[in-house]
């Protein structure tokens, strides 16, 4: 696979120019009817709003990738920005994992790195990082974040995993240059979060919720932003009540998921009660509103934005399936209508004929807008896109191949939806030959990638980067790929191996506690491994208890 590289003499303009190319696989195509005040381009400065106006800028209109543990890395939200997304999500973070990290300007890349210093492993990590020949560069220390200061340039929202205001504020700190947003993470539902008290934790605590909400307005000068869950799954009240509180504590804008703690990804989102949540609220309250669950379809997010008039929505499993999703065609800013008679069925604009969500959510959408729209491109380019974004930003293997093992099953897709999915691809690849890669590669050959991402020269990174630079940053270094790590079994027999592991650590803790007692640490990794599906067994390495104490 040839790679390009822009020629280092070219003035900064050129380079600015050239990354925002709308031919550019790293610039989203130009979207189509939309009025100036609501398209996201790269040349409003978001510093001179105030930080609601600059959320209402990001937000009004949006339809964003999620973050998504492993899954919503650079190469990911970078494909999804060059499909249409207004805005994209770092993965969750917790506030812990961050501040250690070293600040580098990757020159080579020009991409911003946060590098996790390599001491902070375990000796038994060290090793393996430095064994893995498929990925060379991972014995520098594994790479926490990577971000494009081009690409994602006003289009960027860190999401952090917090339970106290003061650390939110220190991860706050250390990135807050570098992205254009910060969300707070209320919705994590996992052993290993919640018992940090992050994650859904806080749905239960609105005090210390509204303390971390309210810590970062005082302090930051950028949208400060939560996701959360529904909090009953008929009564609209306690997730009012919770967001009121959000948003009087300061929040700029508000993600609401239509699950509550305990909902499987393969049972369908509550949409009738996330309607008349976000009605109400939108009767009431003036800060944005972002919708988020099973939106597969173009004809599901139209419909969604038609009944709650929700400012924005978020798309996590469905961007997964198909990134060229987030394509709106001619339906951008403007109402076409129903295209077809099934469509017009399930989309009516009378109220008192409207099609009950319930219905609406196991129809097989048809026509412009359904689920095989000439909107969307195919998965199988798709898959090659991500694949020559994985190679452009020097990505991990090992992360590379869980997502796209991810973009190939729906075992986390609605049950009534999996009918609609088509699962083939051009080339015939399984999720077994895809587990048997071992470097990108292999992944290029496999999926027959010819397409390359050219890189910029490091005049237009040090050109976008002197806003966030501080002493400590390291300059022009070769930063390695982000370290995420999984075992293959994880999609190869994935009950099987969940059981097996949850097993073998529930025995390793229980070891650990009867011999020494010690107090157990909120980013256990053997804890979390057990614990988390999306965040699942095996799947992620973090630093460890070797990390300096903060």
């Amino acid at each position: 696979m040839k790679t390009t590289s822009t020629p280092n003499n070219e003035s900064t303009m050129d380079l600015l120019e050239d990354a925002q190319s709308p031919h550019s696989l790293q610039n989203p195509p130009a979207p189509l009817h939309s009025s100036s005040s609501t398209t996201h381009t790269n040349n409003i400065d978001l510093s001179t709003l105030s930080p609601q106006d600059a959320a209402n800028h990001l937000f009004c209109n949006s339809e964003i990738l999620a973050p998504m543990v492993r899954a919503s890395t650079i190469p990911l939200r970078t494909l999804a920005l060059s499909h249409g997304a207004s805005l994209v999500y770092t993965e969750e973070l917790v506030d812990r994992c961050i501040m250690p990290t070293e600040r580098i300007l990757n020159n080579e890349l020009g991409t911003i790195d946060y590098r996790v210093p390599k001491h902070t492993y375990s000796l038994k990590v060290q090793k393996r990082m430095a064994a893995d020949k498929n990925n060379p560069d991972s014995k520098n220390g594994a790479i926490l974040l990577r971000i494009d200061p081009l690409v994602e340039k006003n289009r960027l929202i860190y999401q952090v995993g917090t339970g106290e205001s003061n650390l939110a504020l220190a991860a706050a700190t250390k990135v807050i240059n570098d992205v254009y947003g910060m969300d707070v993470n209320m919705g994590c539902p996992k052993k290993f979060s919640v018992s940090g008290g992050m994650g859904s934790a806080l749905l239960s605590d609105v005090k210390r919720a509204c303390d971390i909400i309210s810590t970062l307005r005082r302090n930051l000068s950028k949208p400060v932003s939560a996701k959360i869950r529904l909090l009953d799954p008929e009564d609209p009240r306690p997730t009012l009540d919770f967001v009121r509180s959000l948003i009087k504590a300061g929040a700029n804008a508000i993600t609401i998921h239509g699950r509550i703690v305990g909902d499987e990804s393969h049972i369908n989102a509550r949409w009738s009660t996330l309607v008349e949540v976000v009605k109400q609220l939108k009767s009431t309250e003036s800060v944005p509103i972002i919708v988020n669950g099973d939106l597969y379809t173009r004809a599901d997010i139209r419909e969604m934005k038609r009944r709650t008039g929700c400012d924005g929505v978020m798309l996590a499993r469905p961007a997964l399936y198909n990134m060229s999703l987030f394509r709106r065609g001619k339906e951008e800013g403007k109402d076409d209508g129903p295209t077809t008679t099934e469509q017009q069925d399930c989309t009516t604009n009378s109220p008192d004929t409207e099609v009950p969500l319930t219905k609406f959510q196991t129809t097989n959408h048809k026509g412009y807008y359904g689920y095989h729209s000439p909107l969307l491109h195919s998965r199988t380019s798709i898959v090659q896109e991500y694949i020559s974004h994985c190679v452009r930003y020097r990505a991990n293997s090992k992360n590379a191949k869980y997502v796209i093992c991810e973009m190939m099953n729906t075992r986390r897709a609605p049950t009534n939806r999996v009918p609609f999915l088509n699962m083939a691809f051009d080339g015939g690849q399984t999720i077994q030959d895809i587990c048997k890669c071992k470097n990108l590669d292999d992944f290029v050959k496999i999926w027959d990638v010819t397409q390359s991402i050219p890189m910029p020269g490091a005049a237009a990174t040090a050109a976008t980067t002197t806003a966030g630079s501080n002493a400590n940053d390291k300059d022009g270094e070769m930063a390695p790929g982000d370290l995420h790590n999984y075992d293959d079994r994880y999609f190869l027999d994935h009950d099987k191996f969940r059981k097996e592991r949850s097993e073998a650590v529930a025995a390793a803790l229980a070891a650990k506690k009867s011999s020494n007692g010690a107090e157990r640490n909120g980013n256990d990794e053997d804890e979390k491994k057990a614990e988390d599906d999306d965040c699942q067994a095996g799947a992620y390495d973090r630093p460890t208890a070797k990390r300096p104490k903060l």
